[in-house]
């Protein structure tokens, strides 16, 4: 009966579960590897801008991901389109998947998000779903199993939005009600059909949540990396982190928009990440510039992740949830 339910299920509801072509999958060492580039910053004919192109070139020349997700804050000079347009097909070169999330600037320089989505639509190995002229859509990425017949993952990508709208409040824009109506609906939809059994899942966006905020400042949290700012997220909290937490899937955040943070944090069970600033000296930043690169394990709740530097190595590797987890001293054994 259950896999009756379970079948149609998936019928009703596949194409809001990702109805677009999709090759994501493990490898055949139980391995998924994503880069996260974030807040490029990029402006046309300016020599600081060529920076952020060579970090993408030697990340991805060295890492070889099996996909690519920029989480916000590419555009940063007018035409829009054309702006975009030079760092994406710089992604595109390397024949990886890729995602592009807008970050709080995307659509300061003259096209809506809705524009700015079809520019990056159309770019060879990009995956977003079409927008079939609706607004720019969240949406989910399932990746199967290395045999290729089951989905054994899913990554939740969201627009954090811009500005907040209300001027009694100021400051960032917030994930709405909607939005985690979404993802109460995403996420139950994936357990269903997973048997009630929660997919391991990790979510992508621009602005960190409050959570960032108080997980960082916490006396006994296990935080790896830099924070040189403090977190910069909404002035409201409208609960996108405790419906993720309560859901079960979601394993990690990872965000951008505070260029002089790298740090990775556990709140909750959860890991709060920042990516790595991959801009070059157009706008304010304290980290070389580098990425953010995450490696799920087939079949677990467990992923590592680094900071991967241009011109540099490797810094802040961990396995998630095992070194951000206090072990039992007592139950250590007795050394000799």
């Amino acid at each position: 009966m259950k896999s009756k339910f379970s079948l149609l299920l998936a019928l009703l509801l596949g194409f809001s579960i990702g109805a677009f072509a999709q090759t994501l999958k493990f490898n055949g060492n139980g391995e998924f590897k994503i880069v996260q580039f974030t807040d490029v910053h990029y402006k046309i004919n300016n020599p600081h801008a060529a920076v952020a192109l060579k970090c993408i070139d030697e990340v991805l020349t060295k890492e070889r991901p099996d996909l690519i997700v920029l989480t916000g804050d590419i555009i940063y000079s007018k035409p829009a389109d054309k702006t975009l347009l030079e760092v994406l097909n710089r992604v595109s070169s390397y024949n990886i998947p890729f995602v592009y999330l807008f970050g709080n600037h995307d659509l300061q320089f003259g096209m809506t998000n809705e524009q700015l989505y079809d520019v990056a639509r159309g770019v060879k190995n990009n995956i977003m779903p079409d927008r079939k002229g609706g607004a720019s859509p969240d949406y989910t990425l399932r990746i199967k199993s290395h045999q290729g017949n089951r989905d054994v993952a899913v990554l939740y990508c969201m627009d954090s939005h811009s500005m907040a709208q209300d001027p009694t409040v100021g400051g960032y824009a917030w994930l709405t009600h909607d939005q985690i109506s979404w993802y109460r609906g995403q996420n139950a939809q994936f357990t269903a059909l997973n048997g009630g059994k929660p997919l391991p899942a990790l979510a992508f966006f621009h602005i960190p949540l409050p959570e960032f905020t108080q997980a960082s400042t916490a006396e006994n949290a296990a935080l790896y990396g830099t924070r040189m700012e403090a977190a910069c997220p909404a002035g409201i909290n409208t609960g996108m982190f405790s419906a993720m937490r309560l859901g079960g899937d979601v394993m990690g955040i990872f965000c951008g928009h505070d260029h002089d943070n790298d740090y990775s944090v556990m709140y909750k069970n959860v890991l709060l990440a920042y990516g790595r600033f991959t801009g070059g000296n157009t706008e304010y930043n304290h980290l070389s510039n580098g990425a953010r690169i995450i490696v799920l394990k087939e079949g677990k709740r467990s992923f590592d992740t680094y900071i991967r530097l241009r011109k540099g190595g490797v810094i802040d590797r961990t396995t998630y949830p095992d070194s951000y987890v206090k072990d039992d001293w007592q139950k250590r054994p007795v050394e000799e």
